[in-house]
């Protein structure tokens, strides 16, 4: 992963190393997968007594994700996680700006899984126009606003909601005291 991350992004091996902290997430939610998934008993107004209510988690079906250049495997495989802990089936798309990390999520995602729930499809962006001409029951984009708008506009079609994680804006205040050199590093 790293040296795909590496040979992608011309990343130092240390900052490589961040998109590994999706794996972690796996064991988060192994760890809470039992408690994410209990029925919570809800609160009813008065008029409602002496009734009972519930809130119980259902998967939504099959989540589309596509994933970003910047972070390939991180922005790839976190949502994976998440869609896969709330039960749900899943189609991953990797960017193809960077294609060695693309091979690498490929890999593990079909080494990994049944194609039946989890399947990765690499190629360029007429494959994610492909796969948005398709309903899905959830899209995960992580990218800029141009294509978000693509993204979004496909999901109307269907009525299908999305996530969208867009712009890369990374604000920061820089006061009077601090060390230029570091800050603007």
């Amino acid at each position: 992963i790293v040296a795909a991350v590496q040979q992608d992004l011309g990343r130092p091996e240390y900052e490589a190393y961040f998109e590994l902290a999706s794996i972690a997430e796996v064991d988060g939610a192994l760890k809470n997968l039992t408690q994410w998934a209990k029925p919570q008993k809800a609160k009813l107004s008065i008029d409602q007594w002496p009734g009972s209510a519930w809130i119980e988690p259902q998967p939504l079906g099959v989540a589309l994700i596509i994933g970003p250049w910047n972070y390939p495997f991180s922005l790839a495989i976190s949502p994976l996680v998440g869609a896969i802990a709330a039960g749900n089936c899943a189609i991953v798309k990797p960017s193809e700006v960077a294609p060695a990390t693309a091979a690498v999520v490929a890999t593990l995602i079909r080494e990994t899984f049944d194609p039946a729930f989890v399947a990765v499809f690499e190629g360029d962006a007429a494959t994610s126009q492909a796969l948005l001409a398709n309903k899905f029951d959830h899209i995960f984009f992580t990218g800029g606003t141009a294509i978000g708008r693509i993204v979004m506009a496909a999901a109307a079609q269907h009525l299908t909601p999305v996530t969208l994680e867009l712009g890369g804006k990374s604000p920061c205040f820089v006061t009077a005291d601090a060390n230029l050199a570091i800050a603007a590093k």
